[in-house]
C-alpha cells in the first residue's frame, strides 16, 4: 500500500516560503560598514554642496572613505575600519561645528537589487551595535504643582464670571484656598465649582468656616500625571527623530520613567542637552501697573505676575492668563526678521490661533510680551562629594512689542540670539515637555563590546544548532535529516520575518533563537515517536508514516498554543529585552509549526511515497 498523494498547493506554498525566506534573510549575510551619519539639527535638507564640504574635511584629515552620499535623507560616509570611523566622526564634529548631528552608525552593505525588493537586515539593539542608554525620570511633583496653579487661576476667573464674590485666594500644599464673606457665597461657589470643574474636589477646613479648599480628585491627579508622562514620551520621540539617529528606542518604564536608547551614538553631550531641555515660550498681555513698585515692595497686584526682561533686568508685570503657550505650538523654524536679526517663526494650533486672533483684534496698539521659560538642573556636591541636583527656574521676558495688526496662526518672535533662536526652534518644533525630566541613569556601550556580543551570540547559536543536528541525525537517521532540513528552513524564515518586520535584535533575542532551535524539533520528535508506535502496533510502513503526521497534529498544536500563550504574557507584562525575547520566540513557534508539519511531510512524501518499504528508517 502506497501513501496518498500530497496536495500540489502545499508544495507550492513550501517553495514560496523557501524563496521568500532566502531573499529576505539574505541582507543579514552581507554585514555592515562602519559609518558616520550626518544630518542637520533643524531637520532641514542638507545643502547641495554638502558632499564637497565632507570630502574636503576628510581629505584634510587624510581619511579615505569607502563611499559617501545621501541614503534615506541623511549623509552616510562609509569606512573600512572602526578606527577610521571614530577618527572621521571626531574630525567632522570639530570642522562642521554646531548645527549638524554627527553620529556613529553601521550602514548595511545590502546589494541594490535586494533593496529594490524592500529587503533589509534586522536592526541591531544597543547591546549589539553600541550606543547610549538613558533612563529619565519625569518630575511628577512639578505636574501636580502646576495643576494647583491652574486651580488658583481658573477657579477665581470662573467665580468672577459667575458674579460670585470672594475676599481672598492663596495656594497651599497641593490645593488652592478661597475665602468668602459669608456662607451664601461659599455654598454658591461650591456648587459652581462642582458644575464647571467636576475634576476638582472641594473641602471646607474645620478651622476656617468661610474658606473653601479646592484640590484635584485622586482620579484627576492620576490622569494628569499619566498624560504628562505620555506627552513627554511623544515629545522625546520627536526630539530624537530631530537628531536623525537610526533605530532609536524611546519607551515608558513604570509609572514615571522613560528609557531612551540611541544605537550608534557615542557622544552624549548634545543628546543630554536636547533630551532634558524644557525651554518654551508663552505669549501674555502686559499688565497695566507699576512694575517698579511691585519689585520694591514684593506686593504683586491680583491677576498679575512679576518678571524681568532679559537684557536690562527691568521689572515687568504680565497678566496671569496665557494667550498661547508651548502646548499650542505646532511648528517653529529659525529665521530672520525684517532688520536681519535672528527670530523664530511660530505656527499655532487651532485653539491657540483662535485665542491669538481674538486678543490681537481687540488690542491693536497695545503691548504683548513674550516670556521665555526654561527649567535647568544644576548639580552641586555636598561635603561627602555626593551629587545634589537642584532645579532652577529661568523666566525672562525676551521681548515686548506693540501689536500693529491682527494675526493668529503664524507670526514671528524676536529678541533671541542666533544660536538660541536655532535651538529654541528645534525644541518648539519637537514639542514642549509637559514636565521636566531628569537623567537618573546613563550608560554607554562601545562598538567593540557590541561586536563581541554578536560573536558570542553567533557562537552560541552555531553550537546549539550543531548539537541538535548531531542528535537528530544519530537518533532518527533519515527522518532526522528531514528534521534538520526543516530546522534550517525554520531559521531562515525566522530571520526573514524579523527582517521584514524590522525588529530590533538584542542579546535576549539571540537567546530566544538559541532556545528556539532546541524546542523547534519537538514537533518532529512527536511525529517520529508516533510513527514508531504505529509500527509497534503492526501498521504497514506507509500507513505508519501517514498516521504519525495525522495523529500527532493535535498534540503538536496543543503544545504550541501553550507556548504562544506564555510568549503573549511575556510580551504584555514585560519591558524592553523581555518583549524582544517574546517576539523572537513567538515567531519561531509559528514557523516551526509550519516547517515541521508541512516541510518534513513533503520530504517524506517525495522520498517514500512511491517506494515499496519493508521498514521505516526511523529506528
Amino acid at each position: 500500500m502506497l501513501m496518498k498523494p500530497y496536495a500540489t498547493w502545499k508544495y507550492v506554498v513550501l517553495v514560496f516560503a523557501l524563496v521568500f525566506g532566502l531573499l529576505y534573510a539574505a541582507p543579514n549575510i552581507y554585514g555592515d560598514d562602519p559609518s558616520v551619519q550626518i544630518s542637520q539639527e533643524s531637520g532641514e535638507p542638507l545643502p547641495g554642496d554638502f558632499g564637497d564640504t565632507v570630502k574636503a574635511v576628510l581629505e584634510g584629515a587624510e581619511l579615505a572613505p569607502v563611499a559617501s552620499g545621501i541614503e534615506e535623507g541623511q549623509w552616510i560616509v562609509r569606512f573600512g575600519s572602526s578606527e577610521q570611523q571614530l577618527k572621521a566622526a571626531d574630525t567632522l564634529k570639530r570642522e562642521l561645528g554646531r548645527g549638524y548631528v554627527v553620529a556613529l552608525n553601521l550602514a548595511p552593505r545590502t546589494p541594490e537589487w535586494l533593496r529594490a525588493l524592500g529587503a533589509k537586515p534586522m536592526n541591531l539593539g544597543l547591546d549589539l551595535r553600541g550606543g547610549v542608554h538613558f533612563l529619565l525620570e519625569v518630575d511628577v511633583d512639578d505636574v501636580r504643582e502646576r495643576a494647583v496653579e491652574r486651580i488658583v487661576t481658573e477657579v477665581p476667573a470662573m467665580l468672577r464670571k459667575e458674579d460670585i464674590r470672594y475676599t481672598g485666594r492663596r495656594q497651599v500644599a497641593g490645593a488652592g484656598v478661597l475665602d468668602f464673606p459669608d456662607e451664601t457665597r461659599l455654598d454658591a461657589a461650591r456648587a459652581a465649582i462642582g458644575k464647571n470643574f467636576p475634576e476638582y474636589q472641594t473641602l471646607q477646613p474645620p478651622d476656617a468656616p468661610l474658606s473653601l479648599q479646592v484640590s484635584l480628585s485622586d482620579d484627576e491627579a492620576k490622569r494628569i500625571v499619566d498624560f504628562a508622562v505620555q506627552q513627554n514620551l511623544t515629545t522625546l520621540r520627536n526630539r530624537v527623530n530631530q537628531l536623525g539617529v537610526a533605530e532609536p528606542l524611546v519607551q515608558r518604564q513604570g509609572t514615571n520613567r522613560i528609557v531612551v536608547q540611541l544605537p550608534g551614538v557615542q557622544d552624549t553631550t548634545r543628546v543630554k542637552d536636547l533630551l532634558g531641555a524644557t525651554a518654551t515660550l508663552e505669549y501674555r498681555a502686559v499688565f497695566d501697573g507699576d512694575a517698579y513698585a511691585a519689585a520694591r515692595s514684593g506686593i504683586v497686584p491680583t491677576g498679575a505676575q512679576l518678571f524681568y526682561t532679559r537684557e536690562d533686568r527691568r521689572p515687568v508685570l504680565l497678566k496671569r492668563e496665557i494667550i498661547a503657550g508651548g502646548d499650542n505650538l505646532v511648528d517653529a523654524a529659525a529665521t530672520v526678521d525684517q532688520d536681519g536679526g535672528p527670530a523664530v517663526s511660530v505656527t499655532l494650533d487651532g485653539a491657540g490661533a483662535k485665542r491669538m486672533f481674538a486678543f490681537t483684534e481687540k488690542n491693536v496698539g497695545k503691548p504683548m510680551a513674550v516670556l521665555f521659560k526654561e527649567r535647568e538642573v544644576v548639580t552641586n556636591y555636598n561635603a561627602k562629594g555626593e551629587p545634589i541636583r537642584e532645579h532652577r527656574e529661568v523666566e525672562e521676558v525676551i521681548s515686548i512689542a506693540t501689536i500693529r495688526g491682527v494675526f493668529g496662526k503664524r507670526f514671528q518672535t524676536t529678541g533671541l540670539e542666533s544660536k538660541e533662536a536655532h535651538d529654541l526652534a528645534l525644541l518648539l518644533k519637537a514639542g514642549a515637555l509637559a514636565a521636566p525630566v531628569e537623567i537618573v541613569e546613563e550608560r554607554t556601550v562601545g562598538p567593540s563590546l557590541g561586536a563581541d556580543n554578536i560573536r558570542q551570540g553567533f557562537s552560541a547559536a552555531l553550537l546549539g544548532l550543531t548539537l541538535v543536528v548531531l542528535f537528530m541525525a544519530f537518533y532518527y537517521r533519515v527522518f532526522g535529516l528531514f528534521a534538520i532540513s526543516a530546522l534550517l528552513l525554520n531559521l531562515v524564515l525566522l530571520v526573514a520575518i524579523l527582517s521584514v518586520l524590522q525588529a530590533t535584535l538584542t542579546m535576549p533575542g539571540i537567546v530566544g533563537v538559541v532556545l528556539h532551535m532546541g524546542i523547534a524539533v519537538d514537533a518532529n520528535v512527536l511525529i517520529y515517536e508516533r510513527i514508531r508506535e504505529e509500527l509497534r502496533g503492526g501498521a504497514k510502513p506507509h500507513s505508519a508514516i501517514e498516521a504519525g503526521y495525522d495523529r500527532a497534529f493535535l498534540t503538536i498544536a496543543d503544545a504550541n498554543i501553550t507556548g504562544l500563550i506564555a510568549t503573549v504574557v511575556l510580551f504584555a507584562l514585560g519591558e524592553g529585552p523581555i518583549k524582544g525575547f517574546a517576539v523572537t520566540l513567538a515567531i519561531g513557534i509559528l514557523t516551526s509549526q509550519f516547517t515541521a508539519i508541512v516541510g518534513t511531510r513533503a520530504l517524506a512524501q517525495l522520498v517514500f511515497a512511491k517506494r515499496s518499504l519493508k521498514d521505516v528508517p526511523v529506528w
